[in-house]
């Protein structure tokens, strides 16, 4: 298949730019996989489509506030770097702006002195390695300067930056969250549990290369970025059982999704387990685990509307996103949802 098979023309101001309240008050497309068959409802009406005995599998992963401002000490010029995986202890690859200001050795103070920084090394992709220095917990540190790091489309400033965090997230990690997540509220959850469903949760940290364009015109020679995931015993217990009994396996979100098919896909089973995955799935791949997943309307020739079509079928997925368009659904990440069984 082609990239450009997976185009579709988005209007501009379709694109959500700031999150509805309450969450779970987006709308909701319902998508049959077998017949193609759409309706429309609220997310909170996604309690009528789950069945006593199904599972929802939902990534956990927090989101770090992980763009920080700061400036060059040796001449007081502007800088903004954006953490993009932990090393080891204070030590982060980064992407550095303007890059020519972020040579190794180069040292760096931000949120006035609280937090320093040297480049100990430049990658061949651009990127920098650098050593940070704090008195306080550097977690701590990096929540009360750091700023989130959302996706190029949004353009308006978040006002709360627990809204681009999911209600259950915990393990922090991730440099842009699991967005299908974002439309449970807590309530919700309850009364999903309330009707017999169960909600198990998985960890990927997504990685900002889930933003990364396909640059190539054959779908099949794209590179995958590689993303930590990690699924415990509960959970591989739960997703076996509900197989087991004849329930559904739903995931929350395409990084659920891909956590649940890596595994199964390379130990032929769900098990307890961590790792790294750089699963690239689209159509034609065969499911091992998945029977439902929820997830946003994602951008025009990326890895995610592949990875959907795939569960959905092609044809499916690309009349399904016409309809969100004449129906002026919001797009992207504090945009609407989709459910497919």
């Amino acid at each position: 298949m082609k990239t450009s098979d997976f185009y579709y023309d988005l209007p501009k101001e379709l694109i959500a730019q700031t999150p509805v309240e309450p969450r779970d008050s987006s709308r909701l497309m319902l998508l049959d996989r077998n017949t193609g068959e759409i309706d429309h409802k609220h997310f909170y009406d996604i309690i009528d489509s789950l069945n006593p005995g199904d599972l929802l599998v939902a990534n956990d992963s927090r989101v770090l506030p992980a763009r920080i401002y700061g400036i060059k000490d040796e001449t007081g010029a502007r800088v903004e770097f954006l953490l993009l995986r932990q090393i080891t202890g204070n030590r982060w690859e980064a992407l550095c702006k303007p890059g020519k200001k972020a040579k190794e050795g180069a040292s760096f103070t931000f949120g006035d002195g609280l937090l320093k920084a040297t480049v100990a090394e430049v990658k061949d992709d651009g990127n920098r390695i650098v050593d940070f220095e704090c008195d306080e917990n550097f977690f701590s540190t990096l929540d009360k300067i750091g700023q989130m790091p959302l996706p190029p489309y949004i353009t308006e400033e978040l006002k709360d930056k627990e809204r681009y965090q999911t209600v259950y997230s915990h393990e922090l990690g991730s440099a842009a969250a699991p967005t299908a997540g974002l439309h449970f509220t807590k309530e919700l959850m309850q009364r999903i549990k309330d009707k017999g469903v169960n909600i198990a949760y998985v960890t990927l940290h997504v990685g900002l290369g889930t933003f990364r364009p396909v640059k190539v015109d054959d779908v099949t020679k794209h590179k995958m970025h590689s993303e930590h995931y990690e699924i415990p015993q509960e959970t591989a217990k739960l997703i076996n059982e509900t197989k087991k009994n004849g329930g559904r396996v739903i995931a929350v979100g395409t990084t659920s999704c891909r956590t649940l098919e890596s595994v199964a896909s390379f130990y032929g089973e769900i098990k307890p387990c961590e790792g790294f995955t750089d699963i690239f799935i689209y159509p034609g791949y065969e499911f091992k685990v998945l029977d439902g997943l929820i997830t946003n309307f994602h951008l025009p020739e990326s890895t995610l509307i592949m990875l959907v079509s795939a569960f959905a079928g092609y044809d499916n997925v690309m009349n399904a996103y016409k309809t969100a368009v004449e129906e002026k659904y919001r797009f992207f990440s504090f945009g609407d949802a989709m459910f497919i069984s």
